[in-house]
């Protein structure tokens, strides 16, 4: 092909490689050469599969030569994974120094169906230490930039992830969204990027932060590409006691819907309380456009109020530390990753103390006190507890909103990307970023963030965030298929620009 292979979609390079236009193994190493180009500036990779990606990609090719039919539609298409999911033989380290050099002996039931799809996994990306972050500068290993403005955050946690399909890195990626950590990362790098209902892909084999939030979700450059990703991670796991017995998602059949009928007819529900105070002005003027859009379309456009999201982001800051720091004790020192202090003299317990104090960065430290605290006795009812009763409300607030509406809308972020190091040391600025995702992410509803154009007064990536009901993929899938073609449509394009000094720009 004449084309460049990185900056074809996941859908198009599937078709190039079926019909014989190109090769995985082409595929593969057009990727990687990409990666060795770019990723020194950009960060988004903590780890590159070579040689695993490679012979991932020949055995695709071998399977074709034989007459064997494609195991999926996306074999042969390259992945770059979150490293927060584990492959077998693969480093994992969650953005933490306390796991480096683990390998972990097994693979995740994700990691499992992307390599039964014949995807080729290309490595593992950058991430906030324990997915605990809005910026992947709180990584051990060093912040990973935006590939619109390298001096930027790419958002957080699953920066990396978002970073590498911005670069043209990768065509798909693999994200987690505890409190908005696909959706927001995707809204600041143009990028798409989806939270399924809580339980609809596996986390059997994800190292855990807040087991009642963490949800795994694919993360593309177009909608059509993450619904071909959705489809291939989603379904029951026997394995994960969260996960739905329930049939996947027809989200590629929603976004032909989408593409081919739009709007019309369905009723959108813009929230209140997601808009207004503490959201950039280029942001609300580009989700005013985006509702404008969404109108021209045909779409009936209601406001829906929803009082409790007041409380949602004080709720979320007790209940994921809470959780954190049940899950993060497992990381004690005796059973694998970093041990430190271990002279012979040294009791466990202060190996215990000396290792997680060395491995843990400065953000895990602060939510495992918190939750350390909010757990404690006598304080557990007026503070875990009474933020439970707050996530049933806005459970609530949802699905009355749901009765009025299809969908609902909002900016994914409320603001544009900022500058690296703006907001490390002030972690409530840093909270304030997930505003708009952490009702979705409590009420453990299916939403999404698709590009909604630039900002006037940054230039730099808007996401719009389309929220369904439990279970309500289909209606997202659909709305965010007819909009981004209304957005194509606009903008003469559906890859993101990214930075002067790596030469990515698309128009």
């Amino acid at each position: 092909m004449t084309a460049d292979l990185t900056r074809l979609t996941a859908s198009a390079l599937a078709d190039a490689i079926s019909t014989g236009q190109a090769s995985a193994e082409e595929v593969a190493r057009a990727h990687l050469d990409r990666i060795e180009a770019v990723d020194g500036a950009v960060h988004a990779f903590l780890h590159v599969s070579t040689e695993s990606a490679l012979e991932q990609a020949r055995a695709v090719d071998r399977a074709k030569a034989l007459g064997d039919a494609p195991v999926s539609r996306l074999a042969g298409v390259p992945l770059a994974l979150k490293d927060i999911v584990v492959q077998a033989g693969v480093p994992a380290t969650a953005g933490s120094k306390i796991l480096e050099g683990w390998i972990p002996p097994y693979d995740a039931t994700v990691t499992r169906r992307l390599l039964e799809a014949g995807v080729v996994i290309l490595g593992k990306t950058n991430l906030d230490e324990f997915a605990m972050g809005s910026s992947t500068e709180n990584s051990a290993y060093g912040p990973t930039r935006n590939p619109w403005d390298l001096n930027r955050i790419p958002g957080g946690s699953g920066g990396g992830s978002a970073a590498a399909l911005a670069a043209f890195e990768a065509p798909l990626a693999i994200g987690t969204d505890t409190g908005g950590s696909i959706r927001q990362p995707a809204a600041v790098t143009g990028t798409v990027g989806t939270k399924p209902t809580y339980g609809g892909v596996s986390r059997y084999g994800v190292i855990a932060l807040a087991s009642s939030l963490d949800q795994v979700g694919p993360c593309a450059r177009t909608v059509l590409d993450t619904a071909l990703l959705h489809e291939v991670i989603a379904g029951h796991d026997p394995l994960d006691s969260t996960s739905i017995p329930q049939p996947v998602p027809q989200v590629v059949d929603a976004v032909r819907l989408g593409q081919a009928d739009g709007v019309a007819g369905m009723r959108i529900g813009v929230v209140k309380q997601l808009r207004g105070k503490g959201y950039q002005a280029g942001v609300l003027e580009s989700f005013g456009a985006a509702v404008a859009t969404l109108a021209g379309a045909g779409a009936e456009i209601i406001e829906v109020d929803c009082p409790h999201f007041e409380y949602a982001l004080a709720a979320y800051y007790l209940i994921l530390p809470s959780e954190c720091s049940s899950n993060l004790a497992r990381f004690d020192a005796m059973r694998y990753g970093l041990r430190v202090g271990d002279d012979g003299t040294a009791s466990a317990e202060e190996v215990m103390s000396l290792t997680r104090g060395a491995g843990f960065g400065a953000e895990v430290k602060r939510r495992i006190i918190l939750g350390t605290y909010a757990l404690s006795a006598g304080y557990y009812d007026a503070y875990y507890g009474s933020a439970q009763k707050v996530r049933t409300l806005i459970k609530q607030d949802f699905e009355k909103a749901f009765t009025a509406a299809d969908v609902l809308i909002s900016p994914a972020s409320p603001v544009t990307a900022f500058a690296i190091g703006e907001k490390v040391n002030d972690p409530l600025a840093m909270y304030l970023n997930d505003l708009a995702t952490i009702p979705g992410s409590l009420a453990g509803i299916p939403a999404m963030s698709v590009p909604s154009g630039i900002a006037s007064d940054t230039g730099l990536p808007v996401g719009l965030q389309i929220m369904g009901p439990a279970l309500g993929e289909e209606r997202i899938y659909r709305v965010a298929a007819a909009f981004e073609s209304a957005y194509v449509a606009a903008h003469h394009r559906s890859v993101p620009d990214a930075a002067p000094e790596l030469e990515v720009g698309v128009r």
